[in-house]
């Protein structure tokens, strides 16, 4: 249902999903054996996977923190897009790697859930996207401490209320990684 014109297809998008970002992050190796799963079937069904690394002071290119963990790894022909800002389109070129591919779907998966993932998906649903969440391959970190809730309640509460997000012309849904469809975006 995407509101984008001539982009039937779907993409999986990891998101951040990188030494220093899910280092201490809640369930970490469920969640990174979940995406592991995604890319594969991504990979086995010619669905693009973009591949957004995150860099900023705390955590420069190139630094142990910034690489990617040991358990995914971009193919060479998988585009890897680097950003700065949460919103995975905020001046990076993620626009044109998915209208180059008639992506009008996007599959999400990564880190952080408070931060880059909730900032991507409402990114991409403004831009006019369809936007599948995968609730079981998306993680946090405990920032309690500051007032936060806990990364369980901050991963279900943003299950809830992007399963219900609803705009015109674009769909939002939340699914479990066995649950994913990666054939075109107005696919039930």
């Amino acid at each position: 249902m995407t509101t984008l014109s001539n982009r039937p297809n779907t993409a999986l998008v990891v998101i951040d999903v990188q030494d220093g970002v899910v280092g201490h992050a809640h369930a970490r190796d469920t969640v990174v054996a979940n995406i592991a799963t995604l890319v594969a079937t991504a990979r086995a069904s010619v669905v693009p996977v973009v591949w957004v690394q995150h860099s900023d002071e705390g955590m420069p290119r190139d630094s142990d923190a910034w690489q990617l963990v040991s358990e995914l790894a971009p193919e060479a022909s998988e585009p890897v897009v680097h950003k700065s800002y949460g919103d995975a389109f905020e001046g990076t070129d993620l626009e044109d790697v998915l209208s180059q591919r008639a992506v009008g779907h996007l599959v999400v998966s990564g880190a952080q859930t408070d931060e880059c993932i909730r900032s991507t998906i409402h990114g991409a649903f403004v831009r006019g996207y369809d936007v599948t969440l995968v609730g079981d391959a998306h993680t946090t970190e405990d920032l309690s401490e500051w007032g936060a809730p806990t990364p369980d309640k901050v991963i279900a509460h943003t299950n809830l209320y992007w399963q219900n997000h609803a705009a015109p012309g674009r769909r939002a849904r939340v699914v479990t990684t066995g649950q994913v469809d990666l054939g075109a975006a107005t696919d039930a």
